[in-house]
């Protein structure tokens, strides 16, 4: 089985520097997270859903 390459995305906020994230669908049950700086250091694997809700609540205005 060959290993299908990773379409890393910058967030939209980062203005185009590296002072962000980035994120990946890395397969069916994960999302990939790293640090855009250094895109060799560990990723962050989470379930589609739990990213789901932490962008709802990233986005929601906070008090």
């Amino acid at each position: 089985m060959t290993e299908q390459p990773v379409h890393w995305t910058k967030s939209s906020y980062s203005a185009g520097g590296n002072e962000c994230v980035e994120t990946a669908a890395l397969n069916a049950d994960a999302v990939g997270i790293r640090d855009s700086k250094d895109p060799a250091s560990p990723i962050i694997r989470v379930r589609p859903a739990a990213f789901a809700r932490f962008v709802t609540y990233a986005a929601a205005p906070q008090n």
